[in-house]
């Protein structure tokens, strides 16, 4: 994922977070000239959700872009991710 991020976004920069440091938090934060966004990565739409991921993922939404993000949905996350880069 951090591999085609950085294809799509070029220059952007992909950080792992440390999910020890911040239980829930997600995986990737990903900058972006001046926009920011976060995902948590799922090996596909039924995987559970660890405790405070959909907190953390609601609380990024509202003050940028952030979404889980599996093969099922993947497309749309990044179409998504582009239309709020370009914004």
């Amino acid at each position: 994922m951090k591999k085609e991020l950085k294809n799509k976004f070029p220059g952007c920069i992909v950080m792992k977070a440390d999910s020890a440091d911040i239980q829930g938090i997600p995986d990737l934060l990903i900058l972006y000239k001046d926009k920011w966004a976060s995902l948590e990565v799922k090996k596909n739409k039924k995987a559970s959700h660890r405790p405070n991921q959909d907190y953390y993922v609601d609380k990024m939404e509202d003050m940028s872009f952030s979404r889980f993000i599996y093969p099922e949905n993947k497309e749309d996350v990044l179409n998504d991710l582009e239309q709020t880069f370009k914004s």
